[in-house]
C-alpha cells in the first residue's frame, strides 16, 4: 500500500457537467490520459481536452442504448487491480488491462425525476469498485470534491491515502442513499408503505454545535424537498441549535395548518400561543395575548410573508427564530436590527394534507408511522348533548382541535375569537392539563390588567377523549361553553351528562390526535 498514487488515466463520466471542464483540463494538464463517454466526452472535446473514447479504450462499442459501455474487463479491471499484487498485475498484463488512477462519475438524476431508464447501473458500479480499491483509486462522486482531488494532485502529484480513503466512505454512502431513493420508488409502485427492509438517506446540512444538551453532538440532515427548517434559507442571525430547528419544525407545521393569516409561538416544541385573523400583526397580538411570559425567547412561525407591521411586533420581544414562507425587504430591515434574531425564509408552505414517513429511534431500531395528516372539518362533527354549538363555537372548536394537534399529549386547548387563550400540555393527566391551560388564562388575563380569565367564554379541544367527567368539569369551572373531543370512552355517557347539566355542547370528532 502507498499513499500518494499519481494520477495517469482518469475515467470521467458524468451526469452532472458542474465542474466537469476545469476537473479534466486540470487533469490532463498534470499528464493524466481522459476516458470518457456519450455526453462528458462531448462536452469536454467542445473545451479543447483530449479525450479517449472508452470503447475505444476497450475495443467494444456502446451497446442497448448506452446501457452497456463501462461494464467491461478493460474497465473494471483496470480500477480494481492491485498495484501491489504482482499476480493481478501479471493478469492485466496479459489482458491488455491498463490501470485507472481516478473515477469521476455521478449518477443518472433518478431523484430528481423517477422512472426506470434513470436507474444508473454502470455508475454505481464504477464508484463501488473504486472505493473498494481506493488504496490506488481516487473516486469522485460530487463536483465539490474536485477541487480538493485537484488541490492535492498540485501540491504532492497525486491525491493522499487519507483524502482516498474518506472520498470511498463517501462514495459508499451516495450510493446507499441512491439506492434508498430507488427501493422506495419501488415499494410506492406496490403500493407498499411498510416494506420488508426499508431504508433512507439524508445529506448533511450542518454540523451543529451540541444536541439537546451540550454534552451530546448533534447534525442536521436534510431528507426532501418538503418545505420547511431543511429547506429554509437562513437570511441572518447565529447558528441553528438543535432545540431551535425542532421547534422551529414543529411552530411551522403548526401554522400549515391553516388557510388565513396564522402566527404560531412555540417553547420547547408546545404552542404558547396560537391565533388566526385577518392580518398576520393581529394574529401576532392574539397569539401573544395567550401566555406572554413563556413567549419570551420563543419561536415564531407565520404562514404568510412576513410584513412590517407584524416585524416590529415581532421584534419588540426576544424572539429566537421567525420561520415565514418569504418576508418584505421592510420587514427584513426590521429584524436586521436583531443581529441574533435568525430568520428562515422557506419559500412555500408545508402541505398538511402530505403523505410520508416520521420515525422514531428505540433501543435497537426505530419506529416508523405516516404523517399525521388528519383533518376535521364541520361535517365530521357529532353534537352529542341536548345543546349543539354556535356557530361561533363551531368555528373555534376547529380552530381549538387543528391546534390541539400540535400540542403534546396530554393535550388541552382553549380558544376564542380564533385564538388560543389557555393550554396545557404534556400532562400524565388530561385533568391536569385542562387545569394549567385555565391556570394559564387566568394569569395572561392578569398579565393584560383583566379580572377575568381569558377562559371565560372559550370553547376547549381535548386530543383524546375524557377518561373521566372530571376534566370536562375542570374546563367548564374555567369557563368553557363547548367541547370538541374524539369520543370512545367507557364513560362517555357520564362526560355528556356532566355537560348537559351544565348547559356545554360537546361534539365527538371520532379522530385522535395524540402527540408524544
Amino acid at each position: 500500500m502507498t499513499d500518494i498514487v499519481p494520477i495517469r488515466r482518469a475515467l470521467i463520466s458524468v451526469s452532472d457537467k458542474a465542474g466537469l471542464v476545469p476537473l479534466a483540463q486540470a487533469l490532463a494538464a498534470s499528464g493524466a490520459e481522459i476516458l470518457s463517454t456519450g455526453g462528458s466526452a462531448k462536452v469536454l472535446r467542445e473545451a479543447g481536452v483530449a479525450v479517449k473514447e472508452v470503447s475505444e479504450h476497450t475495443g467494444f462499442p456502446e451497446i442497448l442504448d448506452g446501457r452497456v459501455k463501462t461494464l467491461l474487463p478493460q474497465i473494471h479491471g483496470g480500477i480494481l487491480g492491485r498495484r501491489d499484487n504482482a499476480e493481478h498485475l501479471a493478469q492485466m498484463t496479459e489482458h491488455g488491462i491498463a490501470p485507472i488512477d481516478l473515477v469521476a462519475v455521478n449518477l443518472y438524476p433518478f431523484e430528481a425525476e423517477h422512472s426506470v431508464e434513470n436507474i444508473d447501473i454502470g455508475g454505481p458500479a464504477l464508484i463501488r469498485a473504486a472505493a473498494k480499491n481506493h488504496e490506488f483509486v481516487t473516486v469522485l462522486t460530487e463536483p465539490d470534491q474536485y477541487a480538493t482531488a485537484l488541490d492535492e494532485i498540485a501540491t504532492h502529484g497525486g491525491t493522499t491515502l487519507a483524502l482516498r480513503r474518506r472520498l470511498a466512505g463517501e462514495a459508499y454512502a451516495r450510493t446507499a442513499a441512491y439506492d434508498a431513493t430507488i427501493a422506495a420508488w419501488f415499494a410506492l409502485q406496490r403500493g407498499e408503505t411498510f416494506p420488508r427492509r426499508l431504508a433512507f438517506a439524508g445529506t448533511l446540512r450542518q454540523t451543529l454545535r451540541y444536541g439537546e444538551n451540550p454534552h451530546q453532538a448533534a447534525a442536521f440532515y436534510a431528507t426532501g424537498a418538503r418545505p420547511g427548517v431543511a429547506t429554509a434559507l437562513q437570511v441572518q442571525g447565529k447558528e441553528l441549535s438543535y432545540n431551535n430547528l425542532n421547534d422551529t419544525d414543529a411552530a411551522f407545521e403548526c401554522v400549515a395548518e391553516f388557510d388565513v393569516p396564522t402566527v404560531a409561538i412555540i417553547k420547547h416544541a408546545n404552542p404558547c400561543g396560537v391565533a388566526s385573523a385577518a392580518s398576520l400583526a393581529e394574529a401576532w397580538d392574539n397569539a401573544l395575548r395567550c401566555d406572554p411570559v413563556s413567549a419570551f425567547g420563543g419561536i415564531v412561525a407565520l404562514n404568510r410573508r412576513l410584513d412590517a407591521a407584524a416585524a416590529e411586533k415581532i421584534t419588540a420581544i426576544l424572539t429566537e427564530v421567525i420561520i415565514a414562507p418569504e418576508a418584505d425587504e421592510a420587514a427584513k430591515a426590521i429584524l436586521a436590527r436583531k443581529k441574533n434574531l435568525r430568520l428562515l425564509l422557506t419559500g412555500g408552505m408545508p402541505d398538511a394534507s402530505a403523505s410520508g414517513l416520521t420515525f422514531r429511534s428505540v433501543s435497537g431500531g426505530f419506529l416508523a408511522q405516516t404523517r399525521d395528516n388528519g383533518r376535521v372539518e364541520q361535517q365530521d362533527l357529532r353534537v352529542v348533548t341536548r345543546r349543539a354549538p354556535t356557530e361561533a363555537e363551531l368555528a373555534d372548536l376547529l380552530f381549538a382541535f387543528r391546534v390541539c394537534k400540535h400540542v403534546k399529549s396530554n393535550a388541552i386547548v382553549y380558544a376564542k375569537g380564533s385564538a388560543t387563550v389557555g393550554i396545557g400540555a404534556g400532562q400524565p393527566s388530561r385533568v391536569d392539563s385542562a387545569r394549567i391551560g385555565a391556570w394559564k388564562g387566568e394569569a395572561a388575563a392578569k398579565a393584560a390588567g383583566l379580572e377575568t380569565p381569558l377562559t371565560r367564554g372559550s370553547v376547549v379541544a381535548s386530543d383524546a377523549f375524557f377518561p373521566f367527567a372530571d376534566g370536562l368539569e375542570a374546563a367548564i369551572a374555567a369557563g368553557a361553553t363547548a367541547v370538541i373531543q374524539p369520543g370512545g370512552s367507557m364513560r362517555d355517557k357520564e362526560v355528556i351528562a356532566a355537560a348537559d347539566a351544565a348547559g356545554a355542547a360537546v361534539v365527538f370528532t371520532g379522530v385522535r390526535f395524540f402527540r408524544h
